[in-house]
């Protein structure tokens, strides 16, 4: 098909730190005109009006006025992942535009991911290659230990769609699963996983030895895990952050790891991404840190792009988005 029988579909680039990946470029071309940033910018006259649609990987490109001004027939953004927090939804609601995100291909690798830093941190699994690859290394001392996970209590903030297949995971290791959410799920929805509900989360992080934070980043939640928080947890607790870095007041948690106010931290967010060369989170050794992992697997990258896709070619036909995120 010529470029003109297809809805143009700009994206930040096309592979690099911020680009879709080469491996769906093929499929993406099947259904749209790939426009880049840098192709829209060069000719912009041009391209202006052939943007029907913007798809953002890793929060790229950035949507603000001036962009959503030059595209007079964009119809939808749709979003490679949950978190939106990243938009400004009321503003690009006053253009008419649609707006979706990713779901459903993001939630079993996000929560494979949280129980990985869990067992990772609680097996000092890091700590452990570290000692296995050393110079002169010959047995593991004796009072290298770790925690316990089996029979161990988990605490999940955030019971969404994420925060339940946590849950599903951790009953396989026999875990007491408490949890603290804006709506309580239903009952046989938690007699499935054996969990139980929390309605202040105080109690959650006092009866906790690992607390898993699974919210999405709005006003409410922005360090939603503060220096009061830390502190009602147990002193033996590992904190587990898989949701967005400013859920969690990095200072108060520098200081807490330091102060063994907490065991441990497993993080794969913080903010900024990535963290200064010179932080002092990256100096403790009770931290595990990984860049983002959660969703980063072949087959649910693929499958980001393919909800995506679902989402745009719905809302050019005018029909209901299934995935659509609505201003609050």
């Amino acid at each position: 098909m010529g470029e003109g029988e297809l809805p143009g579909l700009l994206v930040n680039e096309i592979g690099g730190i911020h680009g879709v990946l080469h491996s769906h470029v093929e499929f993406l071309k099947k259904h749209f005109y790939l426009i880049t940033m840098k192709e829209f910018l060069e000719d912009r006259k041009h391209l202006s009006k052939k943007v029907q649609a913007i798809y953002l990987w890793w929060h790229k490109p950035v949507i603000d006025q001036e962009l959503l001004q030059s595209l007079p027939n964009l119809k939808v953004i749709a979003n490679s992942g949950v978190g939106m927090d990243h938009l400004d939804l009321k503003l690009v609601a006053t253009f008419g535009v649609k707006m979706a995100n990713a779901p459903h291909a993001v939630s079993s690798s996000t929560a494979d991911t949280g129980m990985a830093l869990l067992l990772a941190s609680a097996r000092r699994l890091v700590e452990g290659c570290h000692v296995a690859f050393s110079l002169g290394m010959e047995y593991c001392e004796a009072d290298f230990l770790g925690v316990k996970v089996t029979r161990a209590t988990l605490g999940i903030i955030g019971m969404g769609s994420i925060g339940y297949k946590i849950a599903l995971r951790a009953r396989a290791f026999e875990m007491n699963i408490l949890y603290h959410n804006r709506t309580r799920r239903k009952e046989h929805e938690e007699q499935l996983v054996g969990a139980v509900y929390c309605e202040k989360i105080d109690s959650l992080l006092q009866q906790s030895d690992f607390v898993m934070v699974v919210v999405s980043l709005t006003p409410q939640t922005h360090k939603l895990i503060g220096k009061r928080e830390m502190e009602l947890m147990k002193p033996t607790a590992t904190l587990i952050n898989i949701s967005r870095g400013a859920v969690v007041d990095q200072e108060a948690l520098v200081r807490a790891l330091q102060a063994g106010v907490i065991r441990a931290a497993a993080l794969d967010v913080t903010y900024p991404e990535p963290l200064p060369r010179d932080h002092p989170l990256l100096k403790l050794k009770n931290v595990i840190i990984t860049p983002h992992l959660g969703i980063k697997t072949e087959k649910t990258t693929r499958m980001i792009t393919e909800e995506a896709v679902e989402n745009i070619l719905a809302a050019l036909n005018g029909l209901p988005i299934p995935s659509e995120v609505l201003p609050s």
